[in-house]
């Protein structure tokens, strides 16, 4: 007879807090949430002919047509400039761009002159202005530039401020701090070193610009953290790697606490569910809980779930061997927690958040659990599962249940949960589901504002008979049809307490292919939800 609780564990010998035996490490060492130099924004009034830099960035639009200060440059060089344009075919459209060295007339060392497209009414438009902007640290990454100023502020943006502008540079060149082969022996060497960013603008416009460089060069913080807890291995960024991350991210932050739950508490929680993950793998699985206090004690706190399985074989259900590397990212949704916490106590802002962070390795050996087991989550219902490689939901099911006692005023779940929903929306956009249309409208506005887009699915009653079990309460797999609808189906389950929305990030959060690597999505999203709720 199945017992209906977390399968039985071989007694093994254990440390305080580990599955695993005292040897020493020797993977390298990775500490990502340490704070590395940051490069240091700042806005004021220039002079593009006489400023010196090392770069000089400025625009022009379609039709040839300068921007003030590509004028001003035009006019020091006796119009030298429009005719380089003109004789390289240079038509000024959104992010096409065109690098001078040692220009004539001016101070700045190198100019780049990017494209922003046409101009309706004056005004650029949002897209073409994000393009544009996201073209500069690739235009200048040949050149040794550490010095940069960017005389943008003069730019019109339909329906968009000076803060937001400034964001959206902040936020782009302040990705260029995180780096993906730290662990090389020896790092590729890259011209571009990035010290210092000028924003050029009006003077009256210096105070708000300051402002969105601020927020965007925090934002870039949390996705560069959400990166690299991505695209580190397993054998560095386990359970344990994670809480440790998590308390070094609190340290010294008056506003911030964490405490990590060991498998030992967990059980007496009766997590039954998210344990019989765990029951596989040497290394012990962690709950780890963030408490941010920013805003009013009596002001319920918006909650935060992630999963983090920092290595998904499969289990027993074991994955195909082709790209299982790439099942390292399996954690990008706690990473994406950590990574708006990283930004939340940067800004200080003015909210109560919790996180809770799920983390285990999903392994197979003699004590996994079996396809046709049934365990017991800890909402007391019963799980028969039918397929070990749909381990998320079992995770975050017992998360969901334990966030219930924060009595939070909305719960965002992010999870890499479903190969069906990279087949549904591709690596555009993140799928959406909630019980609740304000928060799912909250959620999709945010996407909007941030370019970190959202699609919502439905989460019918329909599809719950999909995972109508003959020997259980539930099954964790409801077949081939509607995979993330019926993944999503599971979690409704467990979140009828609360308004719940529910993130499925697995084709968002990665980049397969030449490029590979954690992409620190949806970490602008979230952050800008949490702006909004602020």
């Amino acid at each position: 007879m199945t017992s209906a609780s977390a399968p039985a564990k071989k007694t093994v010998k254990k440390t305080s807090d580990a599955k695993t035996s005292s040897k020493k490490s020797t993977t390298p060492k990775n500490t990502a949430a340490a704070k590395p130099a940051s490069i240091q924004f700042s806005a004021k009034v220039i002079d593009p002919v006489k400023h010196a830099t090392n770069a000089l960035v400025v625009a022009a639009y379609e039709g040839l047509k300068l921007s003030p200060s590509a004028s001003s440059i035009d006019a020091a060089d006796a119009h030298q400039l429009t005719a380089l344009l003109k004789r390289e075919g240079f038509q000024g459209k959104a992010g096409q761009s065109i690098l001078l060295l040692n220009p004539q007339g001016i101070a700045a060392e190198r100019l780049l002159i990017l494209g922003f497209g046409g101009l309706k009414d004056g005004s650029v438009s949002v897209e073409n202005y994000r393009r544009a902007v996201q073209k500069i640290s690739e235009a200048l990454k040949p050149t040794p530039s550490s010095d940069v100023t960017i005389a943008l502020g003069e730019i019109t943006v339909t329906d968009q401020d000076i803060n937001w502008q400034a964001r959206q540079i902040a936020e782009n060149l302040g990705q260029l701090e995180y780096r993906a082969d730290s662990l090389k022996s020896k790092p590729a060497e890259i011209s571009l070193q990035l010290k210092k960013v000028v924003l050029g603008t009006a003077k009256d416009q210096v105070p708000n610009a300051t402002k969105g460089l601020i927020l965007g060069q925090a934002i870039a913080k949390g996705v560069n953290l959400a990166r690299n807890l991505g695209d580190l291995p397993g054998n560095i960024c386990t359970p344990t790697y994670l809480a440790e991350q998590a308390k070094l991210l609190a340290k010294g932050q008056a506003k911030l606490s964490v405490d990590v739950l060991e498998e030992k508490q967990m059980k007496e929680l009766g997590m039954g569910s998210f344990l019989s993950v765990a029951a596989g793998s040497e290394q012990p699985a962690k709950l780890i809980v963030l408490e941010y206090k920013g805003g009013n004690k009596k002001d319920a706190p918006v909650a935060l779930v992630g999963k983090g399985i920092t290595f998904d074989t499969g289990g027993i259900s074991l994955k195909p061997g082709p790209a299982m590397d790439e099942m390292k990212y399996d954690m990008c949704g706690a990473a994406s927690v950590l990574g708006s916490f990283r930004t939340l106590v940067e800004l200080q802002l003015p909210i109560n958040v919790v996180g809770v962070i799920a983390t285990t390795e999903n392994m197979p050996s003699g004590a996994a659990t079996k396809p046709g087991d049934i365990v017991t989550s800890m909402a007391g219902l019963t799980i028969e599962i039918l397929n070990t490689d749909a381990e998320g939901r079992l995770v975050l099911c017992d998360a969901l249940t334990y966030t219930e006692r924060f009595k939070p005023k909305a719960v965002v779940d992010i999870a890499t949960l479903t190969g069906a929903c990279v087949i549904a929306l591709g690596n555009h956009a993140t799928g959406l589901f909630s019980n609740n249309d304000d928060l799912a409208k909250s959620l999709l506005k945010a996407g909007e504002e941030s370019a970190d887009r959202a699609w919502q699915l439905p989460l019918w009653d329909d599809y719950q008979k999909q995972l109508d079990s003959n020997f259980a309460d539930i099954a964790n797999i409801g077949g081939r049809e509607a995979g993330s609808v019926t993944a999503a189906c599971f979690l409704s389950r467990f979140a009828k307490k609360f308004a719940w929305a529910h993130l499925d990030i697995a084709g968002t959060a990665w980049r397969s292919g030449g490029a590979k690597g954690a992409t620190g999505r949806p970490v602008p999203l979230l952050v800008q939800y949490l702006l909004n709720q602020a």
